[in-house]
């Protein structure tokens, strides 16, 4: 035993030259990209991983700030204001470097000054997206900064009133608007949407300060529309490819046109040339109807394959205008169609109802 070595310990292999973090080694694009999908406050809470990550978040392009990212835990309303105020404003006086999306969307969020404070400073850099929901109280104005965002290609806005400057010439690179639950005059809602030259995507719900709603879009690909209008118009929509449209009341659309005018709808599809896609939901199909229906369009809608219409099977007008529709997509391969629930009760008890027969 005297003469038996002693056992020598297992050796470890050295770690000079080795990379210990990997993670923080990563390139910054990927870094940025793993930091853009977490929620904003575990972005921030990644600077307690180590030295290297201590400002990694500072950098980040996309900043949202919306109840799943900033969770406040308190009762009182004010302690909730100052609190979201305050981590707003502790993020945005760290940041370094371009926020190209900006999104503030907080069910406790009011239409409080700062947030005039907070689109100056975002009007001075390179915002491309923006998207502001204000779901308590007042409509809030937007300060005459938002017009000054001239790098924008979406903006989503919610609950606010628009009243741009008369220097305003539009936003020459959006190219998708979503405006809901919105204060703001016909001409400069025109204005708005005809100087902005590359728009795509037009999205109008809930609007007040007009009833006539004209679209003049030469690049508008989707529209998607519900609210109280009178009539609807388009100019120079030869693009149009998807439309939605629902009128929330029939206002208007049994007004009487004078002899010799054309219909609502011959009016309506003649700058809709290449549309493929047609919601037409609650009271719309009573204001095509109005002015008179054609047995077929002028023009066919040769390349539309999907059409959903709400019709009362009672109103005749509505029928004769459903009809038409039908007799003119000779390429329609999907048709919804939405009746009435006493019309339903009705042809649920009628054995010898056919589709085929009414259309």
């Amino acid at each position: 035993m005297d003469n038996m070595k002693q056992r020598e310990p297992p050796k470890v292999p050295s770690c000079v030259g080795m990379e210990v973090d990997k993670i923080s080694n990563l390139p910054e694009h990927i870094i940025d990209n793993i930091l853009s999908s977490l929620p904003l406050r575990d972005a921030v809470r990644t600077s307690i991983l180590s030295s290297k990550w201590r400002f990694k978040w500072v950098t980040l392009p996309h900043l949202v700030f919306e109840n799943q990212s900033v969770l406040i835990s308190a009762q009182d309303q004010t302690i909730i204001k100052n609190k979201l105020v305050s981590v707003i404003d502790h993020v945005l006086l760290l940041h370094t470097g371009p926020i190209y999306r900006f999104k503030l969307s907080h069910r406790d969020l009011q239409g409080v000054s700062d947030v005039d404070r907070w689109i100056l400073f975002l009007s001075r850099g390179f915002v491309k997206e923006f998207i502001l929901e204000i779901w308590k109280g007042h409509r809030y104005k937007l300060p005459s900064s938002m017009y000054s965002f001239q790098k924008l290609i979406h903006l989503e806005l919610f609950n606010c009133l628009l009243k741009p400057p008369y220097t305003f010439n539009g936003f020459k690179s959006l190219k998708s608007l979503d405006l809901q639950h919105i204060t703001m005059d016909q001409g400069a809602f025109e204005d708005m949407v005809s100087n902005c030259p590359l728009l795509e995507r037009l999205t109008l719900m809930n609007f007040d300060g007009f009833t006539h709603l004209k679209i003049h879009a030469p690049n508008l690909v989707f529209f998607d529309v519900g609210g109280v209008f009178e009539e609807v118009d388009f100019h120079d929509t030869i693009n149009l490819a998807i439309v939605s449209i629902g009128l929330y009341s029939n206002t208007g659309s049994d007004r009487n046109m004078a002899f010799g005018c054309t219909g609502n709808l011959i009016k309506f599809f003649a700058n809709l040339p290449r549309i493929q896609r047609l919601e037409v939901q609650n009271f719309f199909l009573k204001y095509l109807a109005a002015g008179g229906v054609p047995v077929k369009l002028p023009t066919p809608c040769i390349v539309l394959t999907f059409l959903s219409i709400r019709v009362n099977f009672n109103d005749m007008e509505e029928d004769l205008a459903a009809l038409c529709l039908l007799r003119s997509c000779p390429n329609l391969q999907e048709l919804e169609l939405f009746v009435s629930s006493c019309i339903l009760c009705t042809v649920a008890t009628c054995p010898c109802f056919s589709l085929m027969e009414c259309f």
